[in-house]
């Protein structure tokens, strides 16, 4: 399974070299790929740290962190049926960049908001998002 790894800093003492570090320490858990995302908000520092163990989309398209219209996630897991949901969304508009259930999370959030789980989705997983400030 991946590594992810992250913060919310309210004191913005943290840093990108204390998330690579971070990620680092999580080297043996995704071997095909790492990424980290460091963003300002109104309220402080969010660094998100992933290290891949590529499954679906084996492609770099599907690195993560992920990002789309403002929101940011890692992923660890897999979304089971993540094509009847992307279908579901494409019916409903949604144009896809990868074939990677990530990528299904961050649209359903943007759909169905970031605070409900997608609607019909099974599922073993973490993962953490930043939010566009409120």
């Amino acid at each position: 399974m991946c590594g992810i790894t992250g913060f919310a800093d309210f004191s913005q003492k943290s840093s990108k070299e204390i998330l690579e570090k971070m990620s680092n320490s999580l080297a043996h858990r995704g071997p095909d790929g790492q990424g980290i995302f460091l963003g300002e908000t109104i309220h402080g520092l969010v660094g998100l740290g992933h290290r891949r163990l590529s499954i679906i989309d084996l492609s770099a398209a599907a690195n993560q962190p992920m990002h789309y219209d403002g929101l940011h996630i890692i992923f660890n897991g897999e979304i089971y049926n993540y094509d009847e949901v992307r279908n579901k969304l494409i019916s409903l508009g949604h144009h896809f960049s990868t074939h990677s259930d990530t990528e299904v999370i961050l649209h359903s959030w943007r759909r169905w908001g970031h605070a409900r789980r997608c609607p019909s989705s099974k599922q073993p997983f973490g993962t953490a998002g930043a939010l566009p400030p409120c």
